[in-house]
């Protein structure tokens, strides 16, 4: 149904990690629309010609916080991002579909998304959920924790892009 972020093992992932990813999950799922926009709007500040990456961006006039096909896909990226996290000890693996995997490398590939790319993702993504849990939430651990299931997810999604070479 899903594939590992390694090579047929499964990741490692301490109760601990899930129970905080968990819990501030919680809080953010019910804002997943609003902090997805703001996950990608952050990426765009830090490298804002990533927005090009996006044929939905690319000859657009509408400014990127009212452009609704950025909401939508921002909403769905950060959802899948969360979701998969929150599974991750669970499963042992990524559970992302193979279908979705394999389209992601593919994607990925395609549009040249290299190391730079995920570590851009990678800091919006912490910061928007640093910002987004309680100020007594956010904490070395935290970001941990969810620094590890992102990491997670991407080596999933890179494996997908070898395939697609």
């Amino acid at each position: 149904m899903a594939s590992s972020g390694e090579s047929g093992g499964t990741v490692s992932f301490s109760e601990e990690q899930e129970t905080l990813v968990l819990k501030s999950w919680a809080i953010m799922k019910k804002d997943s629309a609003n902090l997805g926009l703001r996950f990608f709007l952050k990426i765009f500040e830090v490298a804002p010609s990533a927005s090009q990456m996006f044929s939905f961006l690319r000859n657009s006039d509408v400014p990127l916080e009212k452009n609704p096909k950025l909401k939508t896909h921002a909403m769905s990226v950060f959802v899948m991002t969360c979701e998969a996290a929150a599974q991750l000890r669970k499963a042992g693996k990524v559970t992302v579909r193979d279908t979705t995997l394999k389209k992601l490398g593919a994607t990925h590939f395609k549009y040249g998304v290299g190391d730079a790319h995920f570590e851009v993702t990678r800091f919006a993504l912490l910061e928007t959920i640093k910002e987004a849990i309680p100020a007594d939430m956010w904490s070395l651990a935290m970001k941990s924790a969810w620094g590890e299931a992102y990491n997670q997810l991407v080596a999933a999604i890179r494996l997908e892009m070898k395939l697609a070479a």
